[in-house]
């Protein structure tokens, strides 16, 4: 094995980047740099069922976005390639012959419910799990031939040595899986392919990987791997097993919370009835039967259904994927630095860095054994920080990258200029979304403007009508006013409070509900200059013209 520390992501191209993932790549990345090694990226795309069009691109937009550029993968090349699995078919092949050969491993001819069946006899013997009876005798080439010829499934089992092993983990410490654990596993699926077990071996020895840093999830299958390991002959890389990413709640961060938020949502509109059964079914893109398998929780929804769903529920989606907060605006600096304090510190109470910071200060050593929480208010406040600190040129460029990843909308074509000027407007940013949710409704058709039921009541209607008088009054003023600054607004309308013995908020809130439909927008002096004298005055006169203005 080399010396030079090699680590590697090797994901399969099934959707986006999940957030354990990400923490995954990034862990790999920086014990790569800390140690001036390489970092690889390899897709694990021999699954051909699960495979999705279009996901390989999503995760490596994910890991570009997120800074962490490999130095040997998918459209940069190297000397270990291919770095699809998919391609590299001759090489799996080759390996299983090698093993049959030599009575390491063996055909198995089993259906899928011949082998239920032997499950459940297990079950029945009050056996602890299921191991595959290994036979007297394998299966000879013939054999196997002729079951294929007959339509039956052949797949083949790693004959697995019978001890216990003990996996080396630099996390863990020492960990003992015993032999009664294990089983002959499949390492040659029906259709050819290999598992994930015995290809993972091939390629890591392959590419030369010194280090696998992977999720606690996989420490057992480690067993398997070393078994392999030794039948081919091959270094076992140092292995680190890194604790699971929970919510606050300690429940596991998954992307069947999204499926779960958007089936409550459902059911609670259905029971209400506000809205069709009908309606919903066509959005989800199901039948009545896959409709009905889904509201039971049998089913899951894929994403685009999902979103579809949400939308037209107006419910916000938890984030899971590194996609999904990209997407609400966040920082992918934030992001880094956040996920790199799930499960490891530097030993101290620092909690900022930057990539480089990281680089310099990660060990796999203070990687610690328990799960971590992952507290997503404790993000968004990094993310409120890093806004507040950042430049006009960065915080420019990634309003630019968060219009780009969300559909089209009224601030997608605006300029750099108004882009910056909205920036300016919104100095106490959490997010990028901020700036949409408070200011897109100023570059909207005045008759979109939806006029939030509550807002209206509580600051047009309250006190005799108060607000209204206040839009009535002031609209023949703003009218004639010839300077539409933000700072002769600002004059305008206060000496208009002062002269009616009224709070500035009494007449700036019925303006923002006026010309934004809700009580949120920024300063209202800068959110009149934005709208323009024209666009104002017509939305002050078509809140007056609503009928319960009347």
């Amino acid at each position: 094995m080399t010396d030079i520390v090699r680590t590697r992501f090797a994901p399969s191209p099934t959707g986006y980047l999940h957030i354990g993932g990400a923490r995954t790549a990034l862990f790999n990345y920086l014990l790569a740099r800390h140690a001036g090694g390489k970092f690889i990226v390899r897709i694990e795309d021999t699954d051909q069922t699960r495979n999705i069009a279009g996901a390989e691109q999503k995760l490596l937009a994910d890991l570009r976005w997120l800074g962490l550029q490999w130095d040997e993968g998918p459209d940069v090349g190297g000397d270990a390639g291919p770095y699809h699995q998919s391609e590299r078919r001759q090489s799996y092949d080759e390996h299983a012959r090698r093993l049959l050969e030599s009575g390491q491993a063996y055909y198995a001819l089993e259906t899928a419910a011949e082998l239920d069946a032997m499950r459940r006899a297990a079950q029945q013997r009050g056996e602890r799990g299921f191991r595959y009876p290994r036979p007297k005798q394998f299966p000879s080439e013939a054999e196997a031939q002729r079951a294929r010829d007959e339509g039956r499934p052949v797949v083949v089992r790693f004959k697995m040595p019978e001890r216990d092993f003990v996996i080396t983990d630099q996390i863990l410490g020492d960990v003992r899986v015993a032999a009664t654990e294990l089983s002959d596993f499949v390492i040659v699926k029906g259709d050819g392919w290999p598992t994930y077990h015995f290809a993972v071996v091939i390629d890591d020895a392959a590419m030369q990987i010194t280090h696998v840093l992977r999720g606690q999830e996989h420490l057992l299958n480690s067993a398997n791997h070393t078994a392999l390991q030794e039948a081919f002959g091959y270094a076992t890389p140092a292995y680190a097993h890194l604790p699971i990413i929970l919510n606050t709640d300690g429940s596991k961060m998954s992307k069947r919370e999204k499926d779960k938020v958007v089936r409550d949502a459902v059911s609670a509109a259905l029971a209400s009835k506000t809205i069709e059964e009908g309606w919903i079914r066509e959005l989800s893109g199901c039948d009545a039967d896959e409709f009905a398998a889904w509201q039971k929780k049998k089913t899951q929804l894929e994403g685009p259904a999902l979103g579809r769903l949400a939308q037209e529920l107006t419910i916000a989606l938890p984030e899971i994927d590194i996609h999904d907060f990209r997407v609400s605006g966040y920082l992918p600096d934030v992001i880094v630095n956040f996920i790199a304090l799930l499960g490891w510190s530097a030993g101290d109470d620092r909690e900022k860095y930057t990539l480089a910071g990281l680089c310099q200060a990660f060990s796999v050593e203070r990687v610690g054994k328990t799960n971590a929480r992952f507290d997503r208010d404790k993000l968004l406040s990094f993310n409120t920080d890093a806004l507040a600190a950042a430049g006009a040129d960065r915080k420019l460029t990634g309003l630019r990258d968060f219009l780009s990843v969300n559909p089209p909308g009224p601030l997608s074509d605006l300029d750099d200029a108004m882009l910056t000027r909205l920036l300016d407007m919104n100095p106490t940013l959490r997010t990028f979304r901020d700036v949409e949710q408070k200011t897109a409704v100023l570059f909207a058709p005045d008759e979109d403007v939806r006029y939030d039921p509550a807002s209206v009541k509580k600051v047009l209607l309250r006190g005799d009508e108060a607000g209204l008088r206040v839009l009535r009054e002031i609209a023949p003023e703003l009218e004639q006013l010839g300077d539409w600054s933000p700072a002769a607004l600002e004059r305008v309308i206060r000496a208009f409070a002062e002269a009616r013995d009224l709070g500035l908020g009494k007449v700036a809130q019925p303006l923002r509900v006026a010309v934004t439909g809700t009580t949120v927008s920024p300063a209202i002096f800068d959110t009149l200059a934005v709208l323009g004298r024209a666009r104002t005055v017509a939305r002050i006169r078509q809140a007056l013209a609503r009928p319960e203005s009347q």
